[in-house]
């Protein structure tokens, strides 16, 4: 099982808050402080309690585990090609 790198709030409250202001926050990332990486922190936070974020996080780990070994082909191909 994988180690918790940070603590986020014990209360689904606090995780509800916290995560849709990461969200809100990061639509405002071309200002200073905020920063478009806010959006995927956000969600990862609200898909501890809401279902619907849950489907799109995993949608995403699986979509990028699917590019991600397809570029470990396309590396293995020219590398094989040389």
């Amino acid at each position: 099982m994988a180690k918790k790198i940070f603590r986020s709030p014990n209360s689904k409250l606090g995780r509800f808050i916290l995560g849709w202001a990461l969200v809100i926050g990061g639509i405002f990332g071309f200002l200073p402080v905020l920063g478009f990486w806010m959006i995927p922190l956000g969600v990862v936070i609200l898909s501890a309690d809401i279902p619907y974020m849950r489907r799109l996080r995993r949608r995403v780990e699986v979509w990028l585990g699917r590019k991600r070994k397809g570029v470990k082909k396309d590396i293995a191909k020219t590398n094989t090609e040389i």
